[in-house]
C-alpha cells in the first residue's frame, strides 16, 4: 500500500522546516495554516508567549459537539553530532523507505494530517474534523502545555483524539508519565590538601546517586508492574553530574539531573518523599558542623501518562480505522496524557517505529506505513461523513 501523492508531496516541503526544539517553527506554521485555510477550515494560532514559535488548531464541519481531533508536534530532535549520509532537512526516497529528519517522528501523520484536511468536502461531514499541531514536544512536551488553555477555551469537545506518534500503525493505549528533576549538593569548599575537613559536594552526589539506585532496585522488585511495557516497572535515571572548578579545590556545588518515567500507580509525590528521606540520611553527619550542607530537590518539568482500557470504545474505534486490533503501550512519552486529562477519549496512533528509525541518524519511515495512515484517514472522513468503512 503506497501513500497518495499529496501526502509525500507535504512530507517533503515538512521536512524542509529544519524545526529542530532550539529553532523557530513559524515558517511551518505559516504553511501549515496557509495549506488548512486554503482547504476550508478555520484555523487560529496559539503563540507562544516568550519564544519566536506558535502552535495551530483548525476545525472544519459541523458546530457543536462530538467530531474527532488529530495531534501532531511540529518539532524534531537535532541532526548534530549524527553520522547522516543522506541531507536531513531534504526528503530522499530509496526503495519502500522515505529519508530524513522527522519521517518517522512526526512529520509523516503531520503529512497525512494536512493531505486529509485537503481532500475534506466541508458540506459532507457530519461532526467535525478537527486538528492541533503542537511545538516543543521533544524538549518534554513544553508547548502543547502552554497551549491548553487556550485550547480548552474553544470549548470543542471532540469524542476522540488520535496522536499520530509512531506506533507502526496500532492503537497505543497506554505509556508512563515523566518527570524531570535536578538535585543541586550543597558541600563546603576548601583547599584539596586538606579535603578531609571539607564537604565535597561531589561525594554527596555520588551518595544521591547510590540512592537513586536503590529506589529503582525497589521498584523493579515491587508488585507494581506492567508486562505490557518493555520494561514493565517505573524506571529511575540519573542523566548528568556536573560539578567542581578545580582538581585542587574540594567543590562546594553539585548538579545531578535524573528522571522519574513511572506507572500510573508510582506518583510522583511518593517519590519525592523517598528523596526526602534519603537527603536526610545522606546530610545528617555533617549538618551539626555545617547546617548549610544539603541536597535541594527541583522539579524542572513533568508530563502525565497515558492509560486508557483497551476495550474502551475510542480504543475500538481506532482499532477499525488504522486496520489492527493489535493494541501496544509504548516506551516513549506523547502529548497524549495532556489531551486525555481534558476529558477527551485518547489514543495513540501513526506510521513508524521509534526503534530503528526515529532519533536516529538516517531517520526514515516506510512507504507502506504512511499508505497505511492514508488509509486510517480514508476510513476516518467516511465515517464523519456517515459513510460505512471498510478495512
Amino acid at each position: 500500500m503506497t501513500p497518495y501523492a499529496q501526502t509525500l508531496e507535504n512530507l517533503g516541503r515538512l521536512i524542509a522546516f529544519p524545526t529542530i526544539s532550539a529553532e523557530s517553527n513559524l515558517a511551518l506554521i505559516d504553511h501549515a495554516e496557509d495549506l488548512l485555510t486554503k482547504a476550508g477550515c478555520a484555523t487560529r494560532r496559539i503563540p507562544d508567549p516568550v519564544l519566536a514559535k506558535s502552535g495551530l488548531v483548525a476545525r472544519i464541519g459541523p458546530s457543536g459537539p462530538g467530531g474527532v481531533l488529530l495531534s501532531a508536534h511540529s518539532d524534531v530532535v537535532p541532526v548534530a553530532g549524527q553520522a547522516w549520509t543522506r541531507p536531513p532537512f531534504e526528503m530522499t526516497q530509496e526503495g519502500d523507505k522515505i529519508f530524513g529528519r522527522g519521517t518517522t517522528d512526526m512529520k509523516g501523520y503531520l503529512a497525512a494530517m494536512l493531505s486529509l484536511a485537503q481532500r475534506v468536502d466541508a458540506t459532507a461531514l457530519r461532526a467535525p474534523l478537527m486538528f492541533i499541531i503542537s511545538y516543543d514536544e521533544e524538549i518534554g512536551c513544553q508547548g502543547l502545555r502552554k497551549m491548553l488553555p487556550a485550547f480548552a477555551g474553544l470549548g470543542w469537545r471532540p469524542e476522540l483524539c488520535i496522536v499520530g506518534e509512531p506506533t507502526s500503525m496500532r492503537p497505543a493505549i497506554g505509556h508512563k508519565g515523566k518527570s524531570a528533576l535536578r538535585a543541586t549538593c550543597r558541600g563546603v569548599a576548601g583547599h584539596s590538601a586538606l579535603a578531609p575537613k571539607y564537604i565535597n559536594a561531589l561525594h554527596l552526589a555520588a551518595d544521591f546517586i547510590t540512592a537513586l539506585r536503590i529506589i529503582q532496585h525497589e521498584y523493579g522488585g515491587s508488585d507494581v508492574q506492567d508486562t505490557a511495557y518493555d520494561v514493565p516497572y517505573s524506571t529511575v535515571h540519573a542523566g548528568t553530574l556536573q560539578g567542581g572548578t578545580a582538581l585542587n579545590i574540594v567543590p562546594e556545588r553539585a548538579v545531578v539531573e535524573f528522571e522519574l518515567r513511572h506507572l500510573p500507580q508510582d506518583e510522583l509525590s511518593t517519590f519525592l518523599k523517598r528523596l526526602t528521606h534519603a537527603v536526610g540520611h545522606i546530610c545528617a553527619p555533617f549538618q551539626a558542623e555545617y547546617p548549610d550542607v544539603g541536597i535541594d530537590i527541583e522539579v524542572t518539568n513533568t508530563y502525565p501518562g497515558l492509560d486508557i482500557a483497551p476495550d474502551h470504545l475510542a480504543v475500538r474505534r481506532v482499532g477499525r480505522l488504522c486496520g489492527s486490533e493489535d493494541v501496544t503501550k509504548v516506551a516513549f512519552g506523547t502529548e497524549a496524557g495532556f489531551v486525555a486529562g481534558l476529558g477527551i477519549p485518547t489514543v495513540v496512533c501513526g506510521p513508524g517505529s521509534m526503534e530503528g528509525q526515529g532519533h536516529k541518524a538516517d531517520e526514515f519511515v516506510a512507504l507502506s506505513q504512511l499508505g497505511r495512515c492514508d488509509r486510517m484517514m480514508d476510513r476516518l472522513l467516511a465515517e464523519l461523513s456517515g459513510q460505512k468503512t471498510a478495512l
